[in-house]
């Protein structure tokens, strides 16, 4: 715990360029589920309405499987109609590094999802894998890679990575047990967290390429976003972070790069080229380690 702390106080005094730190908002999976007594269209609205207040265009990456039904079909047209890019998240998400998990069942998996999705105007060829995962072997990365480029479709790849997940899905628990509990402690460590990886992939980007990138958060479509997404807009904007969509990040010369090694942030690939594996080990196990055993702590 200590040692985070420090190491984000170092971040922080570093974080001192002559450039406006830039992130874009991206949102995985689209979730057709009624949460912890929100029916979707009432949780899925506080999403698009944190958004529309401040004026932020993202791009929702998403599984096809459960958009076929009215409920599937409501979210699609709903995040349409507001403006953001609808992209390609598979049809199931599966983890492409399992073994049993082909470079043909992805291929389907794609081609399913996108027949689904390219008849919004909101469209954008970008895929991105599940579990950021692009393979298991030197040889599925190379072959998955191809195969977009046959189809036209860009990586999706994300610079910054959390946890937002996780505490979605304690917050879910929780309010399975009390529905009335004060969400405050909630909202401070969610905004905390993510603002936190924010700060630590900012300084990573920037020792990689010695500038400001323009970077893309991923979030998902949980509870937590349609609970706390305004309040952690609010706090990248009074950090003094340049938002933009997500189509504006993406023509950073960052995501032109093709790492050898490949899984979870861009900028974690790009270090594993360099060899530096075990400090960044490390580094994530530390953020890990303290989500975890602090939400606990908490009573999160």
């Amino acid at each position: 715990m200590k040692v985070l702390y420090f190491f984000l106080l170092i971040i922080t005094s570093m974080m001192t360029y002559a450039q406006q730190p830039t992130l874009s908002f991206t949102f995985d999976d689209g979730s057709t589920r009624d949460l912890a007594g929100h029916p979707l269209k009432e949780w899925n609205e506080m999403i698009l309405s944190h958004l529309k207040h401040h004026e932020v265009q993202a791009t929702f990456f998403v599984i096809g499987g459960n958009k076929l039904d009215e409920k599937g079909h409501y979210l699609l047209t709903s995040w349409n109609e507001a403006g953001h890019q609808i992209a390609n998240h598979t049809f199931s998400h599966p983890n492409f590094n399992q073994e049993d998990i082909t470079v043909e069942r992805l291929k389907e998996e794609i081609l399913k999802t996108d027949s689904l999705i390219q008849q919004y105007t909101n469209f954008t060829p970008y895929f991105r894998f599940p579990y950021l995962s692009e393979g298991n072997t030197a040889e599925k990365i190379s072959l998955s890679r191809q195969f977009l480029k046959e189809i036209n479709y860009k990586n999706g790849h994300v610079t910054i990575n959390d946890a937002d997940w996780y505490i979605a899905g304690r917050l879910e628990q929780k309010l399975a047990e009390n529905p009335d509990m004060d969400l405050e402690e909630f909202r401070n460590f969610y905004i905390s967290h993510v603002y936190e990886m924010a700060l630590f992939f900012e300084q990573l980007g920037y020792d990689l390429t010695g500038r400001h990138i323009k970077h893309t958060l991923l979030l998902h479509h949980n509870l937590a976003s349609a609970y706390f997404l305004g309040d952690l807009i609010t706090k990248f904007k009074a950090e003094g972070w340049n938002i933009v969509a997500p189509e504006e990040a993406y023509q950073d010369p960052i995501y032109q790069k093709e790492p050898k090694h490949a899984g979870q942030s861009l900028l974690w690939a790009i270090m594993l080229d360099q060899a530096r594996e075990e400090e960044m080990m490390q580094l994530l196990e530390q953020f890990s380690a303290y989500k975890k055993e602090n939400m606990e702590e908490l009573g999160l």
